[in-house]
C-alpha cells in the first residue's frame, strides 16, 4: 500500500520534544505515538516503507486531532500541519475504515437543508420528552460511543431560527463593506451567532451583506482527508464572495480554511488566482472589530470572563490578542485566566464524532479547568468548541460566542 509524504518536510523534526506538552493527545495518554514527534516518526517509517499504512500507522494518525498546538511550539519551524494535510487524504484512499459512518457524517454536515430537516428532529426529540426518556431509561448509555455523541452534541435550536436568515445591513456612507459567511452548520445551528455579527458589524458602521448561493466552506472536509470534495466547495466560496472587499467568518476552523485556499488550489488554472486573492481577503470578525475604533456604545457588563482559545483561531490563524482585546472594550468585564488554555478541547471539526472516547476525555478535561477559574460567561469564537464545552458544561456558566457577549452591552441586555 502507497504512502507518500515530504521526506525533507519529515527531516525537519530534530525530536526535540517541544511539542509534547502541547499536544492534547500525548498530554491524556503519555504514549509517544500520540504525540506530533511519534507521528512523524511513524510518517518517515510508512513513507520509507519500513512500515504498513494500516494498523498502528492510520491509528495513530487518526488520533490527532489537528489542533496545530504544536507548529507554533517547535523551534525548528517544522510544518505539521502540512504534513498531517498530506498524510489524510491518502488515508481515506488507501485505508477502508469507518465508511458507513463517515459517508453519513458528510452526507448531512456540510449541507444546511440537510440540517436543517435534522436540527428539526432534534427539536422533536427534545419537546416530546424522549431526549428525557432516553436518559432516565438508562438507554443513553448502552448506545455505541458515537450515537451518545451525537446525541451530546445536540444543541438547543428555535424553530424560528431555522425558518429565517440572517439579514442584511444597509449605510449610506459605510466605514468598511463586508460580506458574512454564513456557514453550513454555523446557520443552522449558531443562527444566533450570525445575527449578533451583522448587528455588531452594522452598528460599528459596516454595510454587511449575506451573499446568497454561498454553502459549505470545505474545512470539515479538508480537516478530515477529503480533499477533493474541500475544492469543490473552495470553488462555489470564491464564486459566492468574490465581488466582496472583505469577507468576515465567525467560525474558527472555517476562517483557517478560508485562508488557506490559494495553497487549497493551487493547481487549479481556473481558480488559482482568483483563490490567492479571495484569501487575503478574509478576516475573522474580531480582527475586522480590532482594526476598527468602536463608535457604537458599550453598555457595562460586570461579568467575569473566560476565553477559550479556538485552535484554528491561536494556532492555524495566530489570533489569540483580538478577541480579548475586543472584550475588554465592554465595560466591566474581567477576563479570567484559565489552566491548560492552549489544549484543546476535543472538538476539532467532526473529530468528537470520530473519536468520541478521546473527545470525551478532553472535553471533560476542558469544561473542569474553566469551571475552575469561576467565570460567570464563558466565550469562545468556533461553532465546534461551543457544541463541544456546553456537552461537558451542562449547569455551568452561560456559553457565547464573544460577539454575542459585544452584541449585548451594544444593545444594553444582560446575557
Amino acid at each position: 500500500m502507497a504512502f507518500d509524504v515530504d521526506l525533507a518536510l519529515l527531516d525537519e523534526c530534530v525530536h526535540c520534544g517541544f511539542c509534547l506538552p502541547t499536544c492534547p493527545t500525548y498530554v491524556i495518554t503519555g504514549d509517544e505515538a500520540e504525540s506530533p514527534r511519534g507521528r512523524i516518526y511513524l510518517m518517515d517509517l510508512a513513507t520509507r516503507g519500513e512500515a504498513p499504512v494500516d494498523g498502528p500507522v492510520t491509528r495513530h494518525l487518526d488520533s490527532c486531532l489537528g489542533c496545530l498546538a504544536c507548529v507554533p511550539a517547535c523551534p525548528s519551524g517544522v510544518k505539521y500541519n502540512a504534513l498531517i494535510d498530506s498524510a489524510r487524504p491518502q488515508l481515506d484512499r488507501e485505508v477502508p475504515r469507518d465508511r458507513f459512518f463517515r459517508s453519513m457524517v458528510f452526507a448531512l454536515f456540510p449541507y444546511p437543508r440537510r440540517l436543517r430537516v435534522a436540527a428539526l428532529a432534534g427539536v422533536l426529540y427534545e419537546r416530546l420528552g424522549l431526549r428525557w426518556l432516553t436518559r432516565r431509561s438508562g438507554l443513553l448509555r448502552r448506545m455505541p460511543a458515537r450515537l451518545r455523541a451525537l446525541e451530546g452534541l445536540l444543541p438547543p435550536v428555535r424553530v424560528r431560527d431555522l425558518l429565517g436568515r440572517t439579514r442584511e445591513t444597509t449605510h449610506a456612507a459605510p466605514r468598511r463593506d463586508v460580506a458574512l459567511l454564513a456557514g453550513c452548520a454555523q446557520r443552522v445551528f449558531f443562527k444566533p451567532v450570525n445575527d449578533a455579527t451583522a448587528r455588531v458589524l452594522a452598528a460599528e458602521g459596516c454595510r454587511v451583506a449575506v451573499p446568497k448561493g454561498q454553502g459549505c466552506c470545505g474545512a470539515l472536509s479538508l480537516h478530515t482527508g477529503r480533499d477533493a470534495e474541500a475544492r469543490e466547495f473552495a470553488r462555489r466560496t470564491v464564486d459566492a464572495f468574490e465581488r466582496y472587499e472583505t469577507v468576515v467568518v465567525n467560525v474558527a476552523g472555517c476562517g483557517s480554511v478560508l485562508k488557506e485556499y490559494g495553497e487549497l488550489l493551487r493547481d487549479d488554472p481556473k481558480y488559482a488566482e482568483r483563490a490567492a486573492a479571495f484569501a487575503g481577503r478574509v478576516r475573522d470578525v474580531s480582527e475586522v472589530l480590532a482594526e476598527l475604533e468602536p463608535v457604537a456604545e458599550r453598555h457595562p457588563l460586570p461579568l467575569r470572563v473566560a476565553y477559550h482559545d479556538a485552535c484554528h483561531l491561536a494556532n492555524a490563524q495566530q489570533i489569540t490578542r483580538e478577541p480579548r482585546d475586543v472584550l475588554r472594550t465592554i465595560p466591566g468585564v474581567e477576563l479570567v485566566g484559565v489552566a491548560e488554555e492552549k489544549i484543546c478541547c476535543g472538538s476539532a471539526g467532526v473529530y468528537n464524532l470520530l473519536q468520541p472516547d478521546t473527545a470525551e476525555q478532553l472535553g471533560r478535561r476542558k469544561a473542569e479547568n474553566l469551571a475552575a477559574a469561576r467565570p460567570d460567561v464563558i466565550v469562545t469564537g468556533n461553532a465546534g468548541c461551543l457544541l463541544q464545552i456546553r456537552r461537558y458544561a451542562e449547569n455551568g456558566p452561560l456559553i457565547m460566542h464573544p460577539v454575542e457577549l459585544l452584541d449585548h452591552s451594544i444593545r444594553g441586555l444582560a446575557p
